[in-house]
């Protein structure tokens, strides 16, 4: 038997249920105790991880195509009349509002990914995602969260930006999240980054296409 070069594309729902295992996986080789939800009928985290008293909640997002369509089960059409436009900026909007407060977003991206490596990982609380997306909506008319893109900018120069390097998986970036997460337990308040904030960091800014 001759197995194919490549492996078959599988249908979303493997992908998720194996982006989900890759992701507690890392987070188990950070030292962090892994506690796994059962079953499909989930709340708005798939898992939760602790190590000395810090905890996350953790929202796993897969995606094999270079984007992830965050929003777009949240939108609406346009009412201007003839037009079938989605409302991307309220939908947008919708998603970050039901996301948990307390929860972070784990991206997994297997584009361009060998079965012998691993997917690239990205860690960001959804109010900086939605930040993102709004960013790329405005410069591209993206409706979602797209890994790298290029557009025009106002000078009428091509530019390139992808997802900010400081999302990568590691565990600066973990601390990173606990840190802002043990900061707005004492505020009150979950980080709220603005467009300008992530359009500082993501000008221009290539992104690794391995693991």
């Amino acid at each position: 038997m001759t197995l194919p070069t490549s492996p078959a594309k599988p249908s979303t729902w493997p992908i998720a249920i194996g982006a989900e295992s890759l992701a507690a996986a890392q987070f188990a080789r950070c030292g962090f105790d892994v506690m796994m939800q059962v079953g499909r009928d989930k709340p708005w985290y798939d898992f939760a991880v602790s190590r000395a008293g810090n905890m996350l909640k953790v929202s796993v997002k897969a995606s094999d195509d270079g984007r992830w369509n965050l929003a777009q089960g949240f939108g609406r059409r346009s009412s201007e009349p003839g037009t079938r436009t989605l409302d991307c900026r309220s939908a947008i909007d919708l998603w970050a509002d039901s996301q948990g407060s307390k929860t972070i977003c784990c991206l997994v991206q297997f584009e361009d990914v060998a079965i012998t490596q691993m997917p690239r990982i990205y860690l960001a609380y959804p109010a900086e995602i939605a930040a993102e997306m709004r960013l790329a909506n405005e410069r591209s008319a993206c409706c979602g969260l797209v890994e790298q893109y290029e557009y025009t900018s106002a000078e009428g120069k091509r530019e390139f930006a992808s997802l900010p390097a400081k999302w990568r998986f590691s565990l600066e970036r973990i601390q990173e999240l606990i840190d802002g997460q043990t900061a707005s337990l004492i505020s009150g308040s979950f980080p709220k980054p603005t467009v300008a904030m992530v359009a500082a960091a993501t000008k221009a800014r290539p992104v690794a296409l391995t693991a």
